[in-house]
């Protein structure tokens, strides 16, 4: 028998050569639910500034997927009894924790649906194709919920060094081009072992993972929250506000796709349980359903939703001006002022209401290492497990488990800050 044909493999620029045997792990990707992550950008909107960053979801989950093989069979060589009903379990909740991701990513996770989050959308997903598949994501599910009794696989989804954290640092750094995102992958793999039941580091993998704390304060620093990512980011969401408030003001809004629609006119919230008939149109959202829209939308009829929809599609994005908090709350009377100067001179609506659709104040918060909850554990030479932040030789790591806040507002260019 050909053994090759027992194996599918993908060719990654990230780790690879990626090999997957065939069997429910192969059927899942081959999903409808998994395909559509083909159709959602990893980075959101992240392509407008790193014209590079056209990856996807997809890329990203087969390539947690693969870190996911590899730190079992290391775990496996250091004799942790892990089953192979256990390795299978692990790696189809790793495959799955991003499938519950809307179209580009966090940009619109709370704007669609009230009350939500992606994972919780992940979980029905799961117990979906569970009955599916006729029970064959029982364990799966158990971990990813971190209901299994052995806690160190649910930290391999999950935890302050989980295969989807190591994947997208590796991964985004890779195409944005921004190298002090890259991490010493398996290093850090090659030296996790379990300790009284959790995920450790041992001793010589401490400097790596001290890379991966930086790197992850840099990529947020750099990437995640750039300053045009946070205006772009603020703009299309305030085209979805101008699309519902039309809609519940009775104007006709034109909306070419259904599940939008279902979205936008229905304003649905998980709060009580996401309905069978909220994850069928979800599962068929994808970003192309934005931009459909999008472009409908720059022809509107409605001044204000037709301007916000042309300038994102042209790139010409809002401003973003970073102050201390006391100091941005007094900028605002004073940029609500000029923006409605400036729309009463170009004709366009400038009451109070409409004024608010081109501004916005908010904050961003990154922080590279929680130390306090989800600590990273590095097992010493007197086999004795100690928090990251004391066993670390440079001190400058506690600093990194401070969160960074920096409020900021978004505003049109055309006026002076």
């Amino acid at each position: 028998m050909d053994k090759s044909r027992q194996y599918k493999i993908f060719s990654d620029p990230v780790h690879g050569f990626i090999t997957i045997p065939k069997g429910i792990i192969l059927k899942l990707i081959d999903h409808p639910y998994i395909q559509r992550l083909r159709r959602i950008r990893q980075l959101g909107l992240g392509y407008l500034v790193f014209p590079a960053a056209e990856h996807s979801r997809f890329s990203h989950a087969i390539g947690a997927l693969e870190l996911g093989q590899r730190v079992l069979k290391n775990l496996r060589e250091k004799d942790t009894t892990i089953s192979d009903a256990e390795v299978t379990g692990t790696l189809i909740a790793i495959l799955l924790h991003d499938a519950g991701h809307g179209p580009l990513s966090h940009t619109l996770e709370h704007t669609l649906i009230e009350d939500f989050n992606h994972e919780m959308m992940s979980l029905k997903i799961m117990e979906l194709l569970n009955k599916e598949f006729e029970g064959e994501l029982t364990t799966a599910i158990d971990i990813f919920q971190d209901l299994y009794p052995k806690k160190f696989l649910h930290q391999l989804i999950s935890s302050q060094l989980d295969m989807d954290r190591l994947d997208y640092l590796k991964r985004d750094s890779f195409f944005t081009g921004v190298s002090e995102g890259s991490v010493g992958i398996n290093r850090i793999l090659k030296t996790m072992r379990v300790f009284n039941g959790n995920v450790v580091i041992e001793k010589k993998g401490i400097y790596a993972v001290e890379n991966y704390i930086l790197s992850r304060r840099l990529m947020y620093m750099q990437v995640y929250l750039h300053k045009t990512v946070l205006s772009a980011d603020a703009l299309i969401r305030k085209i979805f506000e101008r699309v519902k408030f039309l809609l519940q003001n009775g104007a006709q809004v034109n909306i070419p796709s259904k599940s939008m629609d279902y979205f936008l006119s229905k304003k649905p919230s998980s709060k009580k349980n996401i309905s069978f008939k909220m994850i069928e149109h979800y599962m068929a959202l994808d970003d192309h359903d934005v931009f459909i829209c999008l472009k409908s939308w720059s022809n509107s009829k409605d001044k204000i939703l037709a301007d916000l929809t042309t300038r994102f599609l042209n790139r010409s994005l809002f401003r973003t001006t970073f102050a201390d908090r006391k100091h941005r709350d007094s900028m605002l009377d004073d940029i609500h002022l000029k923006t409605k100067e400036y729309l009463q001179k170009n004709g366009f609506p400038n009451d109070d209401i409409s004024v608010k659709f081109y501004y916005d104040a908010d904050e961003s918060y990154s922080e590279a290492y929680k130390y306090e909850n989800e600590s990273i554990w590095i097992l010493d030479e007197d086999n004795r497990a100690i928090e990251f932040s004391k066993a670390a030789d440079t001190k400058h790591i506690i600093a990194l488990t401070k969160p960074v806040v920096k409020p900021y507002i978004v505003h049109l260019k055309e006026i002076s800050s």
